[in-house]
């Protein structure tokens, strides 16, 4: 029987570890740090994503059979690098692969080199040659910060006040810490996650999701890191799918072997449907959040297994439920801006509600502890079935200060 470590403390991880909790295989899983809702089922340690040295040491002294990391700080670290070096067995990329989600510019770079279909760029380190740039591009335009920002640091600017805006905080103001920006040409269309398992030029696909990322309904509001996530997907036909998991999924696994940073993990790509075909928005290194949540409860295979084939160079045997998944983020009022933490929660029992920022005070009682809190998750034979189910586990929790959207995947289900 094998010991688990999962690396991080937000919805994604209770998501993988409410999955490595069905594996006969598994009899302990540990959590750092984890949360209050991942604490039902792992031992959670009080140790931050970013303490790489003391999560080698824990490894190490629990004799832990499988690290899976989360999130993309811990990434960007170097973690899996450190671990390896231990003869720990771990589920992640390293450093310099992970550098497909930490540094835009390296992606860019990457997608141009190797013909994988993405928006026209240019990257600027100077605030007035960014700016000049700027003035004689048409609108909207979308600036993203070059380095991890977690998740806020993509502006789509409609006018010149909001670019000059975006690159005040972005270059002047190091909002996201000291760096360069990449300038994009906007595109339009839906947008849609692509995960797949990856081991060098082995590429092995999930299920796809889309996530909702603006605050409110219609899409309204500022950009957050995601509100709400649906799986699957009736706008994705087989042409699509053979063209993204060829054209972009695979071409991009064996770029990162032809830049000898070869990707073990999982390898997300955040790509549009435009009328000019399927591009890459983004790359991350690791399981997206919150569609990470709405695709691993359709897994009906051993995620214990899988995990371990990958990283050992095997096929993973990877089985979906034909239901649907919907899933809704409960957040704390204010968010993406200011917000505030401590507020009771009540009624968010159920084994389908994933613990996203939360903690038990000192009183014993859950309370929210993060800008997205919650994330309710329901399944039904069609979308509109899942929908409801969602919205009645949304229902059932009771917290002062937390909204939500109420038309995640509405889109899909309502045509």
């Amino acid at each position: 029987m094998a010991k688990v470590l999962v690396v991080g403390g937000g919805g994604r991880e209770h998501a993988i570890v409410h999955a490595l909790s069905k594996s006969n295989k598994v009899d302990e899983i540990y959590a750092a740090p984890g949360n209050a809702g991942i604490a039902k089922l792992a031992m959670c340690v009080n140790i931050k994503d970013t303490e790489v040295e003391k999560i080698v040491e824990f490894a190490k002294a629990e004799a832990i059979d499988l690290v899976v990391i989360g999130p993309e700080a811990s990434l960007a670290l170097g973690i899996v690098d450190e671990l390896k070096k231990n003869n720990i067995k771990v589920f992640g990329p390293t450093k310099a692969a992970a550098r497909i989600e930490s540094s835009k510019n390296f992606a860019k770079d990457l997608m141009l080199k190797y013909n994988i279909p993405t928006a026209g760029y240019e990257v600027f380190e100077k605030y007035e040659e960014a700016l000049n740039y700027v003035k004689k591009s048409s609108f909207p335009t979308v600036i993203k910060y070059d380095g991890l920002a977690a998740g806020k640091g993509v502006v789509i600017a409609n006018n010149l006040n909001d670019a000059d805006s975006a690159l005040k905080d972005m270059l002047l103001d190091d909002k996201f810490g000291h760096g360069k920006v990449v300038i994009e040409d906007y595109l339009e269309g839906p947008e849609f996650s692509f995960m797949c398992f990856v081991n060098g030029e082995n590429v092995y696909p999930l299920e796809m999701a889309q996530d909702h990322k603006r605050a409110y309904d219609n899409d309204m509001g500022p950009n957050t890191g995601g509100m709400g996530a649906y799986s699957p997907l009736p706008f994705i036909t087989e042409e699509d799918y053979n063209y993204a998991l060829n054209e972009i999924m695979i071409k991009t696994a064996r770029a990162l072997v032809n830049e000898n940073c070869s990707f073990t993990g999982v390898l997300y790509g955040g790509l549009m449907k435009t009328k000019n075909g399927i591009k890459v928005i983004e790359f991350n290194a690791r399981f997206g959040d919150p569609e990470t949540e709405v695709v691993l409860p359709r897994l009906t295979s051993d995620i214990f297994d899988a995990f371990n084939d990958v990283v050992d160079g095997k096929n993973p045997t990877l089985t979906w439920s034909t239901d649907a998944t919907i899933g809704i983020v409960l957040a704390s009022k204010g968010y993406p801006g200011e917000y505030k933490k401590g507020f009771v929660i009540e009624g968010a029992d159920s084994d389908d509600i994933y613990h996203m920022g939360t903690k038990i005070d000192e009183a014993g009682n859950l309370v929210t502890n993060g800008g997205r809190v919650l994330f309710a998750v329901a399944n039904g034979k069609t979308l509109a079935e899942a929908n409801k189910k969602a919205l009645a586990l949304v229902e059932k929790i009771k917290c002062e200060n937390l909204f939500h959207r109420t038309d995640i995947g509405a889109k899909a289900f309502r045509k």
